[in-house]
């Protein structure tokens, strides 16, 4: 366990305008440098305060001595612009990646990340723990994710979970011996995990958000990577009715990565990924869609390079959006807060 110290986060304030009638403002806040590499974000609102979850560590994966050990923090807000540290948390030997917050529906706020273990830097095993809170500031000591049945790869990183009534839902990647693995699982504590599907695979499917329509149905945008620069990277939409077992999957038409997602009342989806369009100039974007799986970008964030990983998060008639980035310091990242006017999201 690292030394939890408190401390608020000086950030660094953007005012942007677009012409015309639809004249609006935002801002972006960055609330987490420490000269290190902090990324893979998660944002949402516990008990009426804000909070954001990412891993920090001294670069992507490795250290300069080829170990790969990040750690979690969460930061909490009362207003979106003060931030102090909360939780500063690591496992000996292991990278502890992507902490995903969530609230379960007792009540507490649920920290999921995967913990990553290597040897001469090839990944040996992926496995998934979670945290609990009850109030935003003491934790539980973090324990394994269990699977029934359990898969057969010994890399299985389930990378986020999402709440419909009393149910939690995430899906799984893997690959191994067994090939590779993508499975639709369903919790009631959290800590143990229920097969429901298993999808048919072709190419390297991974990081998978899930939502849901008031009317149950449920929502999933999927991450592919080609290395060989095909077309079976772009990202994945898919549509189920419960019990989540019969899916409509298409492609998308475009490239997704660290991507989260979230509807709107009115149907609208919003969702936030890397833009791969330009090389190595990487960006962090805004889509605008629906359910059928339609999506155009509609918003750029100010980033660079080693990005992306969105929270977001509606507050009033704002997105709030955090994010990381490597812009101006190429190699180190530091935690972002965008806050956008809806309006400006709408295209009207």
């Amino acid at each position: 366990m690292r030394k939890l110290g408190f401390m608020f986060i000086l950030s660094v304030l953007f005012l942007t305008a677009c012409k015309g009638p639809g004249l609006y403002s935002y801002s972006v806040e960055r609330i987490w440098d420490r000269g290190t590499h902090a990324a893979f974000t998660s944002l949402i609102e516990f008990n009426g305060k804000y909070y954001c979850s990412f891993r920090e560590g001294y670069s992507h994966i490795f250290d300069e001595n080829g170990d790969a050990e990040g750690h979690v923090i969460v930061l909490e807000s009362k207003d979106g612009d003060s931030w102090k540290q909360v939780l500063d948390t690591g496992l000996e030997g292991i990278d502890c990646r992507d902490p995903k917050l969530c609230v379960t529906p007792d009540g507490r706020m649920m920290v999921l990340f995967g913990g990553s273990t290597y040897r001469n830097k090839e990944l040996i095993s992926q496995q998934g723990y979670v945290m609990f809170s009850k109030d935003g500031k003491t934790f539980s000591t973090p324990e394994k994710i269990v699977f029934d049945p359990r898969p057969e790869n010994e890399s299985n990183w389930l990378w986020r979970v999402t709440w419909n009534g009393d149910k939690g839902y995430g899906v799984s990647y893997g690959s191994g011996t067994a090939g590779r693995t993508l499975i639709l699982y369903e919790t009631g504590d959290g800590i143990n995990y229920r097969q429901v599907k298993s999808f048919d695979v072709e190419g390297f499917p991974n990081e998978t958000t899930l939502r849901f329509l008031p009317d149950g149905r449920m929502l999933a945008m999927i991450r592919y990577d080609d290395y060989n620069g095909g077309p079976e990277c772009l990202g994945e939409w898919g549509v189920s009715e419960a019990p989540y077992t019969e899916w409509n999957l298409k492609r998308m038409g475009l490239r997704v990565g660290g991507q989260d997602f979230l509807v709107l009342d009115d149907g609208t989806v919003l969702a936030g990924t890397r833009s791969y369009a330009i090389g190595n100039h990487c960006k962090t974007i805004i889509l605008r869609g629906n359910a059928d799986g339609d999506f155009q970008e509609v918003f750029t964030l100010p980033s660079d390079g080693d990005t992306s990983y969105p929270g977001m998060l509606v507050v009033g008639k704002e997105l709030w959006v955090s994010y990381y980035s490597t812009a101006g310091t190429p190699g180190k990242a530091a935690i972002f807060l965008a806050k956008i006017p809806l309006t400006a999201l709408s295209g009207v």
